[in-house]
């Protein structure tokens, strides 16, 4: 893994303070002043914004205090927000039990019925001997929840209780339980226009740096990256491979691809630079567990609400994924370092190295994936892994970095287009876009042209 030190960003926190959360040494407080109770933490008015409320004990638990099996939050007023998801100080506990959640459209005076929070997404996670993982800055988070404008919020927290596994006085819950309620913003406008001699005017260095990562394939600064025809995409892929030829040029047409500035990607909130593995061997599908509810219009949001979550809420460097994909099939560049480049995501816990994640937007345990977001995981796949010479339908080893199926060292051979759940115990993608992965594998070779 290589890492390029340039312009250093500052990693954006909120104020006091996940297929869809990384592995590190907790920032932990003693146990006094985790008794003590905490403040609700917000930031202020900004383009997207987090407010963080810490839970209590609920009515005939108080007199338990923080060893309460039930925690939670009544029904209150809050600034808007669109998307929900409950943080704790130690990524190392999980939450073990139940998260719902229920809340006011904005204006209106009817509240939803309760929904589940996917608890399980410590999986989504930077390696542990990373950089990323060990940063002091992870928090255990659940999946992210997208609800949409509210501003009304109540939510509850039921552990499932096990005498044999919770000392006495200890509560089965983790601590320093949160709810993140994320305002994912207005879409921004630019913040400088672009000059003649393609330079970026008033943007931030954070901006223009990963402006500069994408400048072989697009225009400086372009919302989004277009499509190439084969022809075009066999001339181009020379030079994203630095110049190693391709023996056959077995790599499928360019998809077109909405850049981080065209979702609206804040680049002040990520940490500066960007983190490199050696190749793309294999790529991981995954779903954000985030549910069904949005519109596709509404992806943007969604997107820049889900990197808020993952950075602000979560500790991490950036959002977790290389790419997203959306019901209607549209493409989007996840963290930054550049599309054509072996990015160093936060995806699959122990198999970061030399792979990339694609995460489509959604919930798909009950639902069935939309074809068109099929159809743009093989195509981006018979694109990015053409560009490392890999075969969709092959099969390649990697180097377990350590999890809950294989031990750290391991070699493990694996489907270059896998599923999150192929490398560790986990229900992502969802067993409906899991069972989609085959036609996914044979379409993108065939757009390669084998």
């Amino acid at each position: 893994m290589s890492t390029i030190k340039g312009m250093h960003g500052i990693l954006a926190s909120s104020v006091g303070v996940t297929c869809a959360a990384a592995l590190t040494l907790p920032l932990a407080l003693s146990a006094p002043a985790q008794a003590r109770p905490q403040a609700a933490r917000t930031e202020p008015a900004a383009p997207g914004s987090t407010q963080s409320l810490p839970l209590v004990p609920l009515p005939g638990d108080r007199s338990l205090g923080p060893a309460a099996p039930e925690q939670g939050l009544g029904r209150r007023s809050v600034r808007t927000f669109s998307l929900v998801g409950v943080v704790w100080d130690d990524p190392d506990t999980e939450l073990r039990g139940r998260v719902q959640v229920r809340t006011r459209a904005t204006g209106a005076n009817r509240w939803s019925g309760w929904q589940d929070i996917e608890t399980h997404n410590h999986e989504h996670a930077a390696d542990p001997d990373s950089a990323e993982g060990s940063s002091g800055r992870v928090r255990g988070s659940t999946a992210p929840l997208w609800v949409g404008d509210s501003d009304g919020v109540e939510v509850r927290v039921q552990a499932q209780v096990d005498e044999r596994a919770t000392a006495a006085g200890e509560s089965p819950l983790p601590r320093g339980m949160h709810l993140e309620l994320v305002d994912p913003g207005a879409e921004p406008a630019p913040r400088g226009a672009l000059t003649g001699d393609g330079s970026a005017g008033a943007e931030s260095a954070e901006t223009y740096a990963t402006f500069a990562t994408n400048a072989a394939l697009a225009p400086f600064g372009a919302t989004e990256i277009p499509a190439l025809s084969r022809a075009e995409t066999e001339r181009e892929a020379p030079a994203l491979r630095d110049g190693a030829p391709l023996v056959k040029p077995y790599i499928g047409e360019r998809p077109r691809i909405v850049t981080r500035r065209g979702w609206g990607a804040d680049e002040s909130l990520r940490e500066g630079g960007f983190v490199y593995t050696k190749k793309v061997k294999a790529a991981f599908v995954h779903h954000t567990a985030s549910g069904n509810n949005y519109l596709c219009s509404q992806a943007p949001s969604l997107i820049r609400s889900i990197y808020r979550y993952h950075v602000v809420s979560s500790g991490w460097r950036d959002i977790g994924y290389n790419f997203l994909v959306d019901k209607c099939g549209n493409i989007y560049e996840g963290r930054a370092g550049g599309v054509a480049k072996p990015v160093m995501g936060a995806h699959t816990l122990g198999f970061n190295n030399d792979t990339m994640g694609i995460a489509v937007l959604g919930s798909f345990g009950k639902t069935k994936p939309a074809a068109a977001a099929v159809t743009a995981i093989a195509r981006l796949t018979a694109w990015k892994l053409g560009l490392s010479g890999a075969d969709p339908r092959g099969k390649t080893y990697l180097k377990s970095g350590g999890g809950n199926l294989y031990r750290k060292g391991k070699n493990v051979r694996l489907n270059v287009i896998s599923g999150h759940r192929d490398g560790f115990a986990t229900e992502c993608p969802g067993r409906l876009l899991y069972g989609k992965l085959g036609s996914a594998r044979t379409a993108a070779a065939r757009y390669q042209g084998r």
